[in-house]
């Protein structure tokens, strides 16, 4: 399928590999961790049925599979003759900061069984040193952490593909524990009636149909959705305009666990249907 867009992460073992690829499922694509690369012609093949159809799909490929150096060249050029789209990133990481995060992680560098990590990241550099070449672009994740590095990738494919939506993310939290440091737009919903003061739904969450109907039933709340959704309809398109690529809206109410659970997910699904890209994220709902 030619308006397929391909996407293989690889790189060095410990620069973030599995980071980049969650970031990706997070706007849209379909992804897939260690994918054989003999597999990959077949798996495009069935992504390219109608029934199955996926425009953006993603994978981490690296020499965790024994016979990718020897064959990703030839297939990767196989698959672009035929009119696929291929881009290949590259992730990489100063020798230091691989050093580190192995040492934090105290996992063994696959190439380092009978060595120490340093041999191993000496010898995984000199094995894709062609690959490196071969990239389209090239993520040095030294100085990145976790969430940093999501940024840039999320950024990258938003602007250099057909997807344009926002990403968006909602946190529910409770006021008890703080307000998220990253919000964007923080909403106040402790004015919503309370489950917690009904003893029948005090030990579930905002997740039980209960617990939802009790919160979202009462006209006060019929309209404050209906002014939420309208505030939404207003500003993120905005945002937008403005070039933002990420926005991060925290719901909350007393201690994390009914009300703003409640909203987070009623909001959540109203970006779903208008086919914004939504994380959710319950922050506190197990800790009261």
């Amino acid at each position: 399928m030619k308006s397929m867009h391909v996407v293989i992460i690889t790189g060095l073992s410990g620069s973030g590999k599995s980071t980049a690829l969650r970031a990706l499922e997070d706007i849209g694509f379909f992804c897939v961790d260690n994918m054989p690369v003999v597999l990959l012609p077949r798996f495009l093949k069935i992504q390219s049925d109608a029934s199955k159809r996926s425009a953006h799909v993603a994978m981490v490929m690296d020499l965790r599979e024994q016979s990718f150096l020897e064959k990703y060249t030839k297939i990767f050029t196989k698959l672009k003759n035929i009119g696929y789209r291929i881009e290949i990133v590259f992730l990489d990481a100063s020798d230091d900061a691989l050093l580190h995060r192995f040492s934090e992680t105290r996992r063994v560098h696959p190439l380092s069984i009978k060595g120490s990590v340093m041999d191993g990241i000496n010898l995984e550099r000199e094995k894709l040193a062609p690959l490196k070449h071969m990239a389209d672009k090239v993520i040095d994740t030294t100085s990145l952490n976790v969430h940093q590095l999501k940024d840039v990738v999320q950024r990258h494919f938003i602007y250099s593909s057909a997807i344009q939506k926002m990403i968006i993310h909602v946190t529910s939290f409770g006021y008890r524990y703080g307000v998220p440091v990253d919000a964007d737009i923080v909403l106040d919903v402790r004015f919503l009636p309370n489950p917690y003061f009904i003893e029948e739904l005090r030990c579930y969450d905002g997740h039980h149909p209960d617990v939802r109907e009790y919160v979202l039933e009462s006209e006060d709340s019929k309209l404050f959705v209906q002014k939420l959704f309208e505030l939404m309809a207003f500003l993120i398109p905005l945002y937008e305009k403005e070039g933002k690529a990420r926005i991060n809206i925290a719901l909350g109410c007393t201690g994390g666990r009914h009300r703003s659970v409640v909203m987070a997910n009623t909001l959540g699904e109203y970006f779903t249907d208008h086919n914004y890209v939504v994380t959710i994220n319950h922050r506190d709902i197990n800790k009261s």
